[in-house]
């Protein structure tokens, strides 16, 4: 992701964005003040630390509470426009970032915001401390020095340019915290939910609920709109038949298109989106016979991918095929250039000849194994259709369905043969998307096929250094191209974001991300 006015460059080719009924603000509609926004969340926060945080229950539950420096505008993704910086410059060289912020701000306690709470929160997350912990400490390595020179200006020095930078600097997990409650105890945030955003912290019943109310002292003028908020536990059955019912509003993580033809009605209103979700397929190098690129790569060319992505479309989230980066993303390859990569042809005769071919070379004609995937949508009915595939040339497969705690304990060990993986991010970027696959001592619990490649380290470092575009472009190019070659990793499908609403809910705009936009400030509800 690029920021147009730093780095001069558009996002090319962006998906459409498909709207029906009546869940976003016409030109001649007036927000209305009032009223409570109830909406399902399918999972507990498992943190209160933004800082700390990795998912989007949390996000979810804490982005209505807390204010960031920027943000990405929803309504114009992927343009980054300012949260409380009101402008900023960045120095020829690209390694000083100056922002001036907005005044007054203040805390829901009634202390002022300054650049130093701004100051103080970024320290944090880049070197953590007194206890604290920082899911994006990497984001920052580059930076050299904040400085807070006045109030309400907060300056970033950086040691090198970085094409991501204010990417980084805009994921809706950089919560800004008083600098004073932090000097006070470093984990506050884990123990108290008290930011500066649009709406001030109610309750917490574990299980059930979570509330806000509007903070009559928030910092946008005529905002929040909504009187509150509640964000219900809820997923299932249990949230289509409350969002069919008009006892919620939304579920803005997304839905199936089955769920979505099961909740269709005169109350509901959908957004739907290219979503920055997918499914790739793992193989551990570590377990035998998956340490043979022969192996790895037979498996890749026995799934027809583009001859299936409309069938399994039908039944699942599941939408395109695609590389390691979203289709649409300005560095992605097209569909015709995806199919030249190694693997991604479309003559699956030709393929499937290869694959039996390199099986019986690799002595393994008969394969049996193991794969294991999450029991939740659409993994199991991706997993069977990958079986199905693998079946065509004389492999078979188990699946194995784990739940989320399980599965996630078995991607991280290495307790796996192949594992049916998936890949997600708050924005398009090439820095957070591409990272994991580098050499597993460089991010060890990332690197889910735990291999070692020093030319992937090599191309990966050269590209996040790299400021012109082209270069760029083809550095991720070669990148994904050394990748599926020898077949570590290899992209199925990316999905599509379906978000169901409330037919009177306005001012909330899909992006392709789950994970922003969720601070409802401008969110606000028509009359019924």
């Amino acid at each position: 992701m690029w920021f147009r006015t730093v780095a001069g460059l558009a996002l090319a080719g962006l998906a459409f964005v498909g709207i029906s009924g009546f869940g976003t603000a016409s030109a001649q509609e007036t927000p209305r003040r009032g009223g409570e926004m109830i909406f399902a969340v399918g999972g507990e926060p498992d943190t209160t630390d933004c800082h700390a945080a990795t998912n989007f229950a949390v996000i979810h539950h804490l982005a209505p509470h807390y204010s960031t420096l920027v943000r990405f505008n929803a309504t114009k993704y992927p343009e980054i426009e300012g949260d409380l910086a009101t402008s900023w410059t960045v120095s020829p060289d690209g390694k000083t970032y100056s922002f001036k912020i907005a005044q007054p701000v203040r805390f829901h306690d009634g202390s002022p915001l300054t650049a130093a709470d701004v100051k103080a929160s970024f320290e944090r997350i880049r070197n953590p401390t007194g206890g604290a912990r920082s899911a994006r400490r990497d984001h920052f390595a580059d930076v050299a020095a904040i400085d807070a020179p006045s109030a309400d200006t907060v300056v970033f020095r950086l040691n090198n340019p970085n094409p991501a930078f204010m990417t980084y600097l805009a994921a809706p997990f950089n919560c800004i915290y008083s600098a004073a409650k932090l000097a006070q105890d470093p984990v506050y945030p884990e123990k108290e939910t008290m930011g500066s955003g649009p709406f001030v912290f109610g309750e917490r019943v574990r299980g059930s609920h979570w509330t806000g109310k509007r903070f009559d002292g928030y910092f946008r003028a005529g905002q929040p709109y909504l009187d509150g908020f509640r964000a219900v536990t809820m997923s299932g059955a249990a949230m289509l038949n409350a969002i069919q019912g008009g006892q919620v509003m939304a579920e803005f993580r997304g839905i199936s298109p089955a769920e979505k033809a099961r909740v269709a009605g005169p109350r509901v209103a959908f957004q739907e989106e290219s979503w920055l979700s997918g499914l790739i397929l793992s193989f551990n190098i570590e377990q035998k016979p998956f340490d043979d690129v022969r192996v790895r790569r037979a498996l890749n060319l026995a799934l027809d991918r583009w001859g299936s992505v409309e069938a399994l479309a039908r039944v699942s989230q599941v939408s395109a095929v695609g590389s390691l980066l979203r289709p649409g993303y300005a560095y992605a390859p097209t569909a015709a250039e995806l199919a030249t990569y190694p693997g991604m042809g479309r003559d699956m005769a030709r393929n499937r000849a290869e694959a039996r071919r390199l099986l019986q070379e690799a002595g393994v004609p008969n394969l049996r194994f193991e794969i294991i995937s999450m029991s939740l949508p659409p993994f199991p009915t991706v997993a069977v259709w990958a079986i199905d595939q693998w079946r065509q040339i004389g492999v078979t497969v188990e699946q194995r369905q784990a739940e989320r705690a399980t599965y996630f304990s078995a991607r991280t060990s290495g307790q796996f043969q192949v594992m049916l993986d998936f890949t997600t991010e708050f924005a398009d970027e090439p820095n957070f998307q591409l990272r994991r696959f580098i050499s597993i001592d460089r991010v060890p619990g990332f690197n889910v096929s735990r291999h070692l490649d020093r030319r992937l380290d090599e191309i990966f470092d050269a590209q996040e250094r790299e400021t012109d575009f082209a270069k760029r472009k083809a550095l991720v190019r070669d990148f994904q191209i050394h990748t599926f070659d020898l077949a570590y990793t290899v992209p199925l499908f990316w999905f599509t974001r379906i978000v169901p609403l409330a037919s009177n809910v306005r001012g909330w705009h899909i992006t392709p991300s789950h994970l922003l936009g969720q601070d409802l400030g401008g969110v606000w509800l028509a009359a019924n």
